[in-house]
Formats: C-alpha cells, sequence, structure tokens
C-alpha cells in the first residue's frame, strides 16, 4: 500500500535530503497525528504541491507537529502534455463532484467556466469563498490520490475569457452530444502530441458545460476560438460525469498513464 501523503508549502522541502529531517506543522500534522494518528516508525510522504516529494519514516508525532526522517526526496516532472478542465458551474455541487474526481485521474489544472446556461453565479464575495472551495477540494482529492502536484485553480472566465484561453491552448476540445467526430479520433488526429520545437508541454483543454449543455452561440464562438467538438459516447453524460470521462481516455490516448 502506498503511504499517506501530506502537504507542506511549496518550495519549503528544497533543503531536505536523504537522512535529514523536516517537521510538519499546522492543520497537516494535525491531521497527521489526530485523526491518521500516525505514529513512531510508519511511513509517510510529504508533498509540497509544486512536484517535490519527501519519502520517509516518522521518527516523533506530536498533535502540533509530525518529525519525518527522509529516505528519499523525489522531483516528479509535470507530463509533457497537460490536462486543464474546463468546468461550467453546476448546480448541486456537481462541478465539485467533477474537479474531485478528474483530480484524482491526474488533471493538471481547472478554469471554471461561467457558461450561459449556468444557474449557478459567482459574485462578489461569494466568487471569492467558491474559488477556495474548488481549490481545497482539488488539495484534498490529490492527497487521496497521494500526487505530488496539487492541480492549479484558475481564475473563473466567462465565455469571451474561454475564448481567450482557447487561443492559447495548443488544443481545445468542446465535450458536445452533436459533434461528428469521437474524442479518440480527435486526439490521435492532433498535432498535440509531441513536443513543440522548444521541449516545452503542451496544454489541452476539455471543455464541460452545465446542466442545460453548451449553447450554439457559445459552441461557435469557442471554435472560431479555435476550439473542436468532440463526442465523448454513445450517451450524454452529466456535467459532473463528463470531464473525469475525458480525462480517463486523454491519459488514455496521449501516453499519460
Amino acid at each position: 500500500m502506498s503511504n499517506p501523503v501530506f502537504f507542506t508549502a511549496p518550495g519549503s522541502l528544497g533543503q531536505v535530503t536523504p537522512g535529514s529531517t523536516f517537521v510538519l506543522e499546522g492543520p497537516e500534522a494535525r491531521h497527521a497525528v489526530t485523526v491518521k494518528r500516525l505514529a513512531a516508525g510508519e511511513p509517510v510522504d510529504i508533498a509540497d504541491g509544486s512536484g517535490v516529494r519527501l519519502i520517509g519514516t516518522v521518527i516523533d508525532a506530536e498533535s502540533g507537529s509530525l518529525t519525518v526522517k527522509a529516505s528519499e526526496v523525489v522531483h516528479e516532472e509535470q507530463p509533457d502534455i497537460r490536462l486543464v478542465l474546463v468546468q461550467a458551474l453546476a448546480k448541486g455541487d456537481r462541478d465539485e463532484l467533477a474537479i474531485e474526481t478528474a483530480t484524482e485521474l491526474g488533471i493538471d489544472a481547472v478554469i471554471p467556466w461561467q457558461s450561459e446556461r449556468a444557474i449557478v453565479r459567482w459574485k462578489g464575495e461569494r466568487a471569492a469563498k467558491a474559488h477556495a472551495k474548488w481549490q481545497s477540494v482539488v488539495t484534498a482529492a490529490a492527497k487521496q490520490a497521494r500526487r505530488a502536484w496539487i492541480p492549479e485553480v484558475r481564475s473563473i472566465v466567462d465565455t469571451s475569457g474561454l475564448a481567450r484561453a482557447v487561443a492559447a491552448a495548443d488544443l481545445a476540445i468542446i465535450l458536445h452530444e452533436d459533434a461528428k467526430n469521437p474524442l479518440r479520433t480527435v486526439l490521435e488526429q492532433s498535432d498535440a502530441l509531441p513536443h513543440d520545437a522548444t521541449g516545452s508541454p503542451r496544454e489541452v483543454l476539455l471543455i464541460v458545460g452545465p446542466e442545460g449543455g453548451i449553447s450554439p452561440r457559445e459552441v461557435t464562438r469557442l471554435s472560431d476560438a479555435g476550439a473542436t467538438t468532440a463526442l465523448l459516447g454513445h450517451h450524454v453524460l452529466r456535467s459532473s460525469t463528463a470531464g473525469p470521462a475525458a480525462v480517463v481516455l486523454a491519459s488514455d490516448v496521449l501516453g499519460r498513464w
């Protein structure tokens, strides 16, 4: 069984080397000691959310701190092709379920989308709280999945902002029930598969609409910006299911798994 993972601040593992000790403090340490009940001698991973993972053994556990002796420090690179889930806001926490599952499956970033037909609205103080909640959801899911990277929850966009993101991406795919080509075909025939000339990672946007679907006007706007429509399967999936299903298929086709 893999070691449990607890997160520390980005960059805080920079001076840790095999054989040295690291003290985890704060809420994560309290969770490790009081909830997980970790004790001296047990294996544990400490990750900084930015790709650095300390693999070690607990040597002391108190209510407010966890002292770990490092046996190995691993630097995990980002994948060559990054998957970004564009998730339209949805009612009933379906959007949070989508990003949680997609994080466990390996999504690299999330973009909240205020689409035309979305019932939920992020405005004012609620927007900041909702964004923080999404980041908390993906952080918890990354911990559950034993990931060293925590996906970034980017700023919310309207359709105009999403069109700009589409134009900047290497490949943007609208998951749509009226599309002609299957998602697998769109991915296999895309030139987003290899590196570009500089070796920089490429970015694929997977765009999921709300419960009411993506409006024809939005499809046209995003297509004009460079997006391609794709059919995910024979059945129309809920907004909470479509994104994770697309992540699974894309990860397989793009050789990420």
